[in-house]
């Protein structure tokens, strides 16, 4: 198996350095692209689909969603504490809720797991997706 790659597009520095400490850390390969080599990459490569990588790359999905890289200021914000698994997972499935105003079905879909999965998990994290539902009415 091959070693895994972290690419990340960015034109602040500071960005660029906070990716390469942690692909350092977690022995990844790191390839940085400026905004406009990405955008020169993307138009010879097929818009839509990532450079390739490996012979088992994979285009990206439409409708795909760039997450942004955390930085070091969401560390402190808990006050030092390395967030577990299920806090970042429950924090990922609130964003998706709010961010499709409720609707269950297109945040499962944006999160890459099934509907009744995410019933599942909105339950056992205590989430009101009703919450959402109501922002989008105000």
């Amino acid at each position: 198996m091959g070693q895994s790659k972290l690419i990340i597009v960015s034109d602040e520095h500071s960005v660029v350095e906070s990716a390469r400490a942690f692909a350092n850390h977690h022995s990844l390969e790191l390839r940085a692209y400026s905004i406009r080599e990405w955008n020169l990459k993307q138009s010879e490569n097929n818009v839509g689909r990532m450079p390739s990588l490996s012979a088992g790359a994979q285009p990206v999905e439409s409708g795909a969603k760039i997450l942004q890289f955390p930085t070091g200021n969401q560390h402190n914000q808990n006050n030092g504490k390395v967030e577990t698994i299920n806090e970042l997972e429950s924090k990922a499935i609130k964003a998706a809720i709010f961010e499709y105003k409720g609707n269950l079905t297109e945040a499962a879909k944006a999160l890459g797991i099934g509907r009744a999965t995410l019933y599942r998990k909105v339950k056992q994290y205590n989430i009101d997706p009703n919450e959402a539902r109501r922002r989008r009415a105000a």
